[in-house]
């Protein structure tokens, strides 16, 4: 049930992604070819080399975001990054040339933020500014957001729950005569980078993604008695020797590997091997050492 649920969710990614840029798996390098050409040289550049930065475990999640801003910068146009904000918003282009996220993105990447920013901005040309916020960790529907002041029965107010991501609530009159809302969960959508981000990494999955560097990262050998102890574990709980693969020797054979299993289907044990084989595979011993102890003792 959960490996077909993981499949459903690869193929709706996949369609998603070739609705919205032409094939249903945009490789890493057709991915950058298209950003030049849409961004310009510069800013594609420099947007490749942050990606380069990222331990290898999450630059599939940067190039998600890239994936988000390429079809965010199709639909609001190349001016999106020189535009200037108030407040305390620089223009994009400004962050990119930084690499300093700002509020209120501080914990995601600088590419991450900017994928945020321009889902959000697509959402507000599509549906207008949302009128408020709300989190959908809680599915309570009555009376999440504040009314406006010329709130009326029926009418549909704007919410956001997530970058790029909007619903409405409709003002219904209450028994006591007063006005409140019920979210209607049913308008659920996003934004069409919003929606890039998210299809791109389901569809292109953790990599290997290279990116034309010299050495190659995915190229670097591993540890070996952790590679095996790694190896051997993920068969003994259910994984296929197809899924593991053969013997881990580089950074490539782990990602794979780690790609092939979708450990996040599988039972809860599964996400500390997804720790330490990231640790692993991104070249932290001491982090890798510690989980492969927590592994060890576990019962």
């Amino acid at each position: 049930m959960r490996e077909a649920r993981a499949e459903d969710a690869r193929t709706e990614a996949r369609r998603l992604i070739r609705d919205l840029l032409g094939e249903e798996r945009l490789a890493a390098g057709a991915l950058l070819r298209e950003m030049e050409a849409v961004f310009g040289a510069d800013r594609a550049a420099r947007c490749a080399e942050l990606a380069r930065y990222a331990p290898l475990t999450r630059r599939s999640t940067e190039l998600a975001a890239l994936a988000g801003l390429l079809v965010g910068t199709r639909d609001l146009g190349g001016q999106w990054w020189r535009r200037t904000r108030g407040g305390k918003l620089p223009a994009p282009d400004e962050v990119l040339r930084s690499a300093t996220a700002v509020d209120p993105w501080t914990d995601l990447t600088v590419l991450e933020m900017l994928a945020a920013w321009i889902a959000d901005d697509a959402a507000d040309e599509v549906w207008g500014r949302p009128a408020a916020v709300t989190d959908l960790n809680s599915w309570q529907v009555e009376d999440r957001v504040a009314l406006p002041e010329d709130a009326a029965p029926g009418r549909r107010i704007v919410v956001s729950f997530d970058a790029g991501g909007r619903l409405d609530a409709v003002v219904v009159r209450r028994r006591d005569g007063g006005l409140g809302s019920n979210l209607d969960f049913e308008s659920l959508r996003y934004s069409r980078p919003a929606e890039a981000q998210w299809s791109w990494g389901v569809a292109a999955g953790l990599g290997p993604h290279r990116l034309d560097e010299h050495p190659d990262p995915y190229a670097q050998p591993v540890d070996g008695a952790a590679a095996e102890t790694l190896h051997a574990w993920a068969l003994r709980h259910g994984a296929t020797a197809a899924q593991v693969g053969g013997p881990w020797q580089v950074t490539g054979d782990v990602i794979a590997a780690i790609e092939r299993v979708d450990w996040m289907w599988r039972s809860g044990e599964w996400f500390a091997w997804w720790r330490a084989a990231a640790a692993l595979a991104d070249g932290e011993p001491d982090r890798l050492a510690a989980r492969l102890e927590e592994m060890a003792a576990e019962p």
